[in-house]
């Protein structure tokens, strides 16, 4: 059974930094490709960041600069250091397994909110 848990999100004022967390269990994390996603109030969700097996990374280009993924693939964890928040990033921060092949599923966590004031 998949699962993706994250963690780490919550209410920071702009200008401030949080790291989310997303652990996964019931896969072979170190082979999948692994991404963050958000959705704001209103908005549809949309890609903030992904890191693949090799560690490759690709970022919304709003983002670069502010936002890191990493992972960590011995705690199956893979991670979002988001520095100089501002209240625009406020948003829930979903992770996503992604696939390898077209007939694999999509796995996705339940998110965790990220509140950024003013």
């Amino acid at each position: 059974q998949v699962q993706l848990v994250e963690s780490g999100g919550g209410l920071v004022q702009a200008g401030g930094s949080l790291r989310l967390s997303c652990e996964a269990s019931g896969i072979r994390f170190s082979i999948y490709a692994m991404a963050w996603y958000r959705q704001a109030p209103g908005k549809q969700r949309e890609l903030v960041a992904s890191i693949g097996s090799g560690r490759n990374t690709n970022y919304a280009d709003s983002l670069k600069g502010r936002f890191t993924i990493s992972r960590d693939n011995a705690k199956n964890t893979v991670y979002l250091q988001m520095n100089s928040l501002k209240p625009e990033d406020t948003a829930v921060y979903y992770c996503k397994r992604a696939k390898r092949h077209a007939y694999d599923n999509e796995y996705w966590g339940q998110g965790t909110q990220v509140t950024v004031s003013h």
